[in-house]
């Protein structure tokens, strides 16, 4: 653990953590240049991967936690007040409370912490990064408990994507980072020919060094259902790329994030640098810190995963202010279903992608057009009313048990989602569409105080645009009837234009209309995922291979990880003189 009065230190010129991590950033390096698979961390929970008694222990310290101080941070700049009123989407309050910041010293401290940081240089960098990470994996256990506890994640799901993936994702950022980093040379000697008044040669020689210097204080403000994975991109991209990060979490889950800032202190001060390199700044319920830290002019780099109108307004007031701001907002996720010569495969995907998490998932289908004549498939043809019905009773089928069910659907997360849930019947009204499949509640066997909703769905026709042109986040989806794979193709690409998707899928057995969604895919800049029937879901992406998102729709204006998301953390400063 780390101990009181933590102060900047300067790194040696050869850090220690540069030979124990440079096979994995070698490895990683070559992964995200290949986009091949990599994964560093095992997804599997299974006490033959992280050993007998490991889920145990990480149980225990979680249980911990709670009803207490958080005391993991060592020395913080607090203002002396204690925040934290978290209460799991599974019933019972964590009872954890945790230091309030002083903003002021905060940003003083890390303003001060930084220069030693840069000078390290980014191989020391991206190698204390690389320490950080390995010693979270430790922690997976007990992160997955805070995150099923913080955003009703089922628990499998929450030690994934949580875990090992969210770690992977983090680790992309650092070498994303390094190689960005590493692409300008320390130091060249320039010569350009020339001769002297006799004609002899006499080229002009010079000394030029490049130096790497960050732009400023990074603020991550952190979402309540995936606070790690959306949250170690930008904590680590803004560290790798010499930045000081003050992470804001969500005020409903605080807690995951409380122990990844905890690790890496711990591990930045082992290191030799400041613990300040990264601080928590926990708020209570509405008091709106994220906006304060905002307008800080130590503040110049934000990451942002929430709601669009925040989210717009920090896009706005951002460039004004001259900040770089990441965000990752809202969208209408879309699949156009044309044709499939394995119409149970596709059933089976989409009750899987709409169930999972109960849809409170950024990536999850909200869109579903389908020609009103119907489509053709290895069962006959297939009228639009009946693939509703098919496709209700696909999610039935898989949810249909509670006990089982619960291990996909975890607990809805807040009162808008269980809203959207429960209002189904007026919202076909108001669409003159029709409920093809209920919400239905799902009683929890373990935790009777959890409500988990499982997917409904509600039919309407292709010219209701007001109404499936909103995100409705959570277990709802829409069967949207259109005249043709024409029309479907047509709004989905304008929908995305204007609205934003983080996915979209396609479903045909015809190249010309797959030809076309890539095009309209392009179009709209969104990825595409074609004839999903396996154990592959449009929700998935996989760190070093697939970007999530792309910077080109209204729901993000970045992607994890591309170079741009990246090499604008910092900046490079040339000092030359004569040789």
């Amino acid at each position: 653990m780390i101990e009181d009065g933590m102060t900047t230190a300067t790194a040696p010129s050869t850090h220690p953590l540069v030979d124990k991590h440079a096979e994995l950033l070698a490895q990683a390096t070559t992964a995200l240049a290949e986009r091949s698979y990599f994964s560093r961390f095992p997804e599997s929970p299974s006490p033959r991967v992280y050993g007998e008694g490991s889920a145990e222990a990480g149980q225990a310290a979680y249980e911990a936690l709670r009803d207490n101080a958080f005391g993991g941070l060592g020395d913080v700049r607090t203002d002396g007040g204690w925040v934290g009123d978290e209460v799991s989407p599974y019933g019972p309050a964590l009872g954890i409370t945790y230091p309030h910041l002083d903003v002021d010293a905060a940003l003083a401290a890390a303003t001060e912490a930084m220069p030693a940081w840069r000078d390290a240089g980014a191989r020391t960098r991206a190698a204390v990064c690389a320490e950080i990470v390995e010693q979270i994996n430790a922690r997976s256990f007990e992160i997955a408990h805070s995150v099923m506890h913080t955003t009703g994640q089922p628990f499998v799901m929450a030690f994934q994507a949580a875990g090992p993936h969210a770690q992977d994702r983090a680790l992309e950022s650092i070498v994303a980072g390094l190689v960005e980093q590493e692409r300008v040379p320390s130091s060249v000697v320039w010569e350009k020919p020339g001769r002297d008044k006799e004609g002899n040669p006499a080229p002009l020689r010079m000394q030029k060094d490049y130096r790497v210097v960050p732009r400023g204080v990074a603020l991550v403000i952190g979402c309540n259902t995936f606070p790690t994975w959306n949250g170690y991109p930008g904590l680590f991209a803004s560290l790798v790329t010499g930045n000081p990060v003050v992470v804001k979490p969500h005020p409903r889950a605080v807690l995951p994030l409380a122990i990844s800032v905890a690790v890496c202190r711990e591990v930045l001060y082992a290191a030799g640098f400041s613990a300040d390199l990264v601080q928590l700044a926990p708020e209570a319920e509405g008091e709106g810190l994220a906006k304060v830290l905002a307008e800080r002019d130590e503040v110049r780099i934000i990451d942002y995963t929430g709601g669009p109108a925040f989210g717009a307004w920090l896009e706005e007031t951002g460039a004004a202010r001259g900040q770089l701001v990441y965000t990752e907002k809202a969208g209408v996720n879309t699949i156009v279903v044309d044709s499939t010569d394995n119409l149970r495969g596709v059933l089976g995907n989409l009750a899987f992608s709409l169930s999972l998490y109960s849809g409170q998932m950024c990536t999850t289908p909200q869109n579903l057009y389908v020609p009103r004549d119907g489509i053709e498939t290895d069962e006959g043809h297939v009228s639009f009313e009946d693939f509703g019905g098919r496709l209700a009773a696909a999610v039935g089928k898989l949810t249909g048990d509670d006990a089982r069910a619960v291990e996909l659907l975890g607990a809805t997360v807040n009162d808008g989602v269980r809203a959207n849930a429960a209002g189904l019947a007026a919202l076909a009204e108001e669409a003159g569409g029709t409920v093809v499949l209920d919400s239905r509640e799902v009683s929890h066997p373990a935790y009777p105080d959890a409500i988990v909703r499982a997917p409904g769905l509600v039919s309407m026709d292709a010219i209701r645009e007001d109404v499936y042109t909103q995100e409705c986040f959570g277990p709802v989806t829409f069967l949207i009837g259109t005249s043709g794979t024409d029309q479907s193709l047509a709004q989905f690409r304008d929908t995305v234009r204007e609205h934003g998707a983080m996915t979209a899928g396609v479903y045909s057995t015809s190249e010309d209309v797959l030809d076309a969604a890539r095009d309209a895919a392009a179009d709209a800049g969104v990825a595409l995922s074609e004839n999903l029937t396996g154990p592959v879901f449009v929700n998935q992406t996989a760190a070093f291979s697939d970007f999530h998102g792309t910077g080109a729709n209204p729901a993000a204006n970045s992607a994890y990880v591309d170079a741009a998301f990246v090499a604008n953390r910092f900046r490079v400063v040339t000092s030359r003189r004569h040789v």
